[in-house]
């Protein structure tokens, strides 16, 4: 009995149905849509938690997009193993006219775009590939001479003039459901069956609120408050759309579209210099020589550093994954100037801990953090917690959560001091910039 031809929607970072580029433009090719998710034996292989909170989103999330596709006389098919392996078996299974799929900006998920296509191609099958998690691509805004920019505010200015409602406008996806592929799909793999056990972490709800967007940038810095929208996970993972975000920002709130407009930006820094993963975009910032006291590092990481909001900071993430990011400014800073510790250490830590790990936003977060990055707080901008503490959670409120202790003998005292902190930050720093 001859295969039916159908057509694939790889699931990735758009885990969701609605206004969703490449599921719109396989449903509208005519041929049934299969949809596809693969968990990646690359990328799970390497998580040392086996209660990653990060997997029982995705699994939730999953389940979700499953639930909503049954609805449709659809399924999910859901796939474990490397990418190559996994292709090469619907090839057998599986008369594809063509796959569809939205692209991915990072540097693993690049090389395996590139595999899988070549795979395809070699059947004649075409891969076709859409901006999605993003409102403007990597070479869309760029200077007027074509070359990318490094500086975020005329960034923000030529993708804010070249913002209008085409780039924000949803797609009708849900106008071509009837194509959905109605063949048997298996059963969704368990958590426990991909080696991993379901974490306790609660997770935000999947819709923004409006009532936080509209009075963000009064209420954003403040970690004690519900003063932001902790819409960070479901855009890394793609169970909100961008373009929702970015048109509710555009009625309502300008530093929360600014806030958007950095993601994209860091996307883009990512996919035009790809070195800054791994190295310093300011390369002369390479020859810093990091003290790298393992001892101190372990403090920072368990939140015991004798500085209180960096300490609030590390008990959070660790207990929650998620982190403010205004504390998430402060404990960077702590740990490059204050500590001398390598933004890398730092960054490769919030990988493994934060939800919303997102290897652009990380990487510039951190390298803004240390001085080293395109745009970044210059070397000599050091925070001091003390006065951030002052300024931001001056009554304690969000301190005392996570650090009950604070007035015990219990508490450490302070792993450094500031001043003399600061004036052998720069001392180092400026020697390593001397040597350009």
């Amino acid at each position: 009995m001859p295969k039916p031809e159908i057509c694939i929607h790889w699931f990735r970072r758009d885990l969701r149905l609605n206004d969703n580029a490449a599921l719109y433009h396989a449903l509208k090719s005519g041929k049934p849509v299969l949809p596809l998710f693969i968990f990646d034996s690359h990328i799970l292989n390497h998580l040392e938690d086996k209660s990653d909170a990060r997997v029982t989103f995705i699994h939730d999330a999953i389940v979700a997009l499953n639930n909503a596709l049954k609805q449709q006389g659809s399924g999910l098919l859901v796939q474990y193993g490397t990418p190559e392996e996994v292709w090469a078996s619907l090839l057998h299974n599986y008369t594809i006219a063509a796959v569809y799929t939205n692209h991915d900006y990072e540097p693993y998920a690049a090389a395996r775009d590139q595999k899988v296509a070549g795979l395809l191609q070699q059947h004649g099958i075409a891969f076709h590939t859409y901006k999605d998690q993003v409102v403007f691509e990597c070479n869309e805004v760029v200077k007027d001479d074509g070359k990318p920019y490094t500086v975020f505010t005329p960034y923000s200015k030529k993708w804010k003039a070249r913002l209008n409602d085409f780039y924000l406008k949803p797609y009708p996806v849900a106008r071509y459901h009837k194509n959905l592929y109605t063949g048997p799909t298996p059963g969704l793999p368990t958590i426990e069956a991909l080696g991993f056990s379901r974490s306790n972490i609660v997770f935000p709800p999947v819709q923004p609120s409006e009532a936080i967007v509209r009075t963000y940038d009064r209420t954003r810095d403040f970690p004690a408050i519900e003063g932001t929208t902790h819409m960070s996970v479901h855009l890394r993972f793609g169970t909100v759309s961008i373009r929702q975000l970015a048109a509710l920002a555009v009625s309502s709130n300008e530093t929360y579209l600014n806030e958007l407009i950095w993601r994209d930006f860091y996307q883009m820094i990512v996919f035009q210099f790809p070195q800054v993963v791994g190295h310093a975009f300011k390369r002369e910032y390479d020859n810093i020589r990091w003290r790298n006291n393992e001892v101190e590092f372990e403090r920072w990481c368990n939140g015991t550093t004798g500085y209180p909001i960096v300490d609030a900071g590390m008990r959070e993430l660790n207990a929650t994954g998620y982190m403010h990011n205004r504390v998430r400014m402060i404990v960077a800073s702590f740990l490059t100037k204050h500590l001398l510790i390598d933004w890398r250490w730092g960054e490769a830590y919030f990988a493994q801990k934060l939800l919303d790990f997102d290897l652009a936003a990380n990487n510039g977060g951190w390298q803004w953090a240390a001085g080293c990055g395109c745009d970044a707080a210059p070397y000599f901008r050091i925070f001091n917690p003390y006065l951030q503490t002052q300024k931001f959670d001056k009554d304690h409120h969000y301190i005392n959560q996570w650090v009950p202790e604070l007035n015990s003998f219990d508490y450490p005292a302070p792993v450094v001091q500031h001043e003399a902190a600061r004036k052998r930050c720069l001392e180092v720093y400026g020697a390593a910039l001397k040597k350009v």
